[in-house]
């Protein structure tokens, strides 16, 4: 919600351009704090929670399910999802009759947790089944002939793909012709051509009305096998009372929060009931990862989404792509523990890795915009960087420039492979797929946020110049329109846990339901240095001598960080989001700081 006109619409605590070059705005306009004080009043809300839960488009008719979101309500029938019923009846013919099954998935986190959630399940029914994650780089992603004919080869009489499969029609007709069904579950988009296959249950079809479309592939899986069960139970099949498809939403939940699909509707259920399941540590694959990272408390959306979620991508990035699926499946402790103390190494190797590459990066990044202006979308490229990481630094440098991005790795034949990442409000796949129709791109494609493509070294200069021409305008009036919406001002004295647990039952955030920022006016930085891999920690003091600690993350060579280690002993306006931080078991408030202004 935009600030109405007059006094309302000044900049928040007069703002207009902070260290990370942005105008603070309030996030509610007056009929926004109207809204939010009826849900207070309606519902005995904390004034505050209504008003977080408003400015991320709550509406009083959503507000109960919002506040409890139990499955019972919003989990849909699965039939009502087109080829579910296929897809159920046709896994629900394989495990009766013990047919030999191999699970398809992706190198991601989702595509693990999708995998894994598939052959839990088999396992509880006795199926013989196998999981098979291409590599990253001399694979890429979906089914390929090679591994499909591998695969039937190997004895296998039906093959599921999960979070992938939609478009890859030439790997399925090789599984047909060898009289192999393939179930597709997936969610990515899709064309109005289908791929041969027994059942594609995908609620980004063009032919699906469930208004599910919001899931991602883990939570699709998850229907399908809700779907299956119900089978099951009415065939009488062994197995079918004891089977607790609840105790897998562990692995549906990490699946959400690193897909970064919205936290809205049945996913807001998922993410909710899942981290109450993770937290029973049953799995001793996660399990592993939570002791391996170090985890001291609780498990919250944060740790599935910045510490557990990346030692798991770390092995389809530089490593095994099936690490991550295999250790969400093993049952043994001491395995478990060996496979995340592996993932947790090459998740070292790739941080190393990262951090040599984005110097690279920022240093080209740095002389481009030394004179104020450059490029509307960034595009660095070398020979030698891993093509596994390259969407990493795509992001750190939208992050950095705040304008889309592109990092691309060229092999030494002078293919490149690349990835970008986009600022809203600028559709990067638009752009990506127009430079494919020129003629620019061996293939590309990818969404507004994110796109992926290959590109011949001899094309890069033609390429830069088409994205210029494609985005010069709009992403300029983006950046020179740069705003931080703030959720409300507070002081370090009112910083506090009480504080924390009541933002916390507006909750889980991410993506689509972000974190409320809050502003702390005219606090004094009593302390500030750098610590850890280019984080600036600051210790900030209201006017009554309350201080709160604060940290911005990899801000040290950023306008934010050298403006704040600038300013030690100066008074700032902050800007940050309130975190929990468990030390050697005690629990206290932090400000994850986002932005800073001088309040003089």
């Amino acid at each position: 919600m935009a600030p109405i006109s007059g006094e309302v619409s000044r900049a928040f605590l007069d703002v207009e351009r902070s260290l990370t070059g942005q105008r603070w705005v309030q996030r509610l306009d007056q009929a926004g704090l109207n809204q939010a004080l009826a849900i207070s009043q309606s519902l005995g809300l904390s004034e505050l929670v209504a008003r977080v839960m408003v400015g991320r488009g709550v509406t009083m008719g959503d507000a109960v399910d919002f506040l409890d979101p139990t499955l019972k309500r919003l989990m849909p029938d699965p039939s009502t999802l087109t080829d579910m019923d296929r897809a159920a009846e046709r896994l629900a013919a394989a495990i009766i009759i013990g047919e030999r099954i191999a699970i398809f998935g992706d190198y991601d986190v989702d595509g693990a947790c999708s995998s894994a959630l598939m052959k839990r399940f088999l396992d509880h029914f006795g199926i013989q089944s196998e999981i098979y994650i291409p590599d990253r780089i001399f694979e890429g992603y979906g089914p390929n002939v090679a591994a499909i004919e591998e695969l039937i080869d190997r004895g296998n009489r039906l093959i599921v793909t999960v979070d992938c499969g939609s478009t890859s029609h030439e790997s399925l007709a090789a599984a047909a012709a060898r009289g192999t069904d393939v179930v597709v579950i997936d969610h990515h988009q899709v064309g109005s051509v289908l791929p041969p296959c027994a059942a594609l249950v995908n609620p980004n079809r063009e032919d699906d009305l469930s208004g599910q479309g919001h899931l991602c592939a883990a939570g699709v899986v998850f229907l399908t096998l809700v779907a299956t069960l119900r089978l099951l139970r009415m065939r009488q099949q062994p197995g079918h009372q004891t089977m607790n498809l609840l105790s897998l939403l562990d692995l549906v939940a990490l699946g959400t929060v690193c897909d970064v699909v919205p936290l809205k509707g049945l996913n807001r259920a998922f993410v909710t009931k899942g981290l109450v399941a993770a937290r029973q540590l049953a799995n001793p694959g996660l399990a592993a990862l939570v002791r391996v990272a170090g985890i001291g408390g609780p498990i919250t959306p944060y740790h599935f989404g910045f510490m557990i979620g990346p030692r798991i991508n770390a092995g389809g990035r530089i490593g095994d792509a099936a690490l991550g699926s295999r250790l969400l499946t093993i049952e043994d402790r001491a395995q478990a523990d060996q496979i995340a103390i592996q993932l947790d190494g090459l998740n070292r190797e790739r941080q190393a890795m990262e951090t040599a590459m984005l110097e690279e990066a920022e240093a080209e990044a740095l002389a481009e915009y030394a004179n104020g202006s450059g490029p509307a979308v960034f595009v660095t490229a070398r020979e030698g960087w891993h093509p596994g990481i390259v969407g990493l630094i795509a992001s750190r440098l939208k992050d950095r420039l705040r304008r889309p991005a592109f990092a691309i790795a060229f092999d030494s034949q002078g293919k490149g492979s690349g990835s970008g990442r986009s600022i809203a409000g600028f559709d990067l796949g638009r752009a990506v797929r127009a430079a494919v129709d020129q003629g620019l791109l061996v293939k590309g494609g990818g969404h507004a946020m994110a796109a992926g493509l290959t590109v011949e070294r001899s094309r890069l200069g033609a390429l830069r110049a088409f994205l210029e021409e494609q985005a010069a305008k709009k992403v300029a009036s983006l950046v020179a329109d740069s705003t931080l919406q703030i959720d409300g001002a507070l002081s370090a004295t009112g910083a506090t846990l009480a504080l924390f647990d009541l933002l916390e039952s507006a909750g889980p955030y991410g993506a689509g339901h972000p974190q409320p920022i809050f502003a702390l006016p005219r606090h004094r930085l009593v302390d500030v240095r750098t610590v850890g891999n280019g984080h600036v920690k600051i210790s900030a003091a209201a006017a009554d001598g309350r201080r709160v600690d604060g940290i911005a993350f990899r801000a040290a060579d950023s306008e934010l960080g050298q403006g704040l280690l600038a300013g030690q002993g100066l008074s700032f306006h902050f800007a940050g989001t309130l975190t929990a931080d468990h030390w050697q078991g005690t629990q206290r408030v932090q400000l994850r700081l986002l932005d800073a202004a001088r309040a003089d």
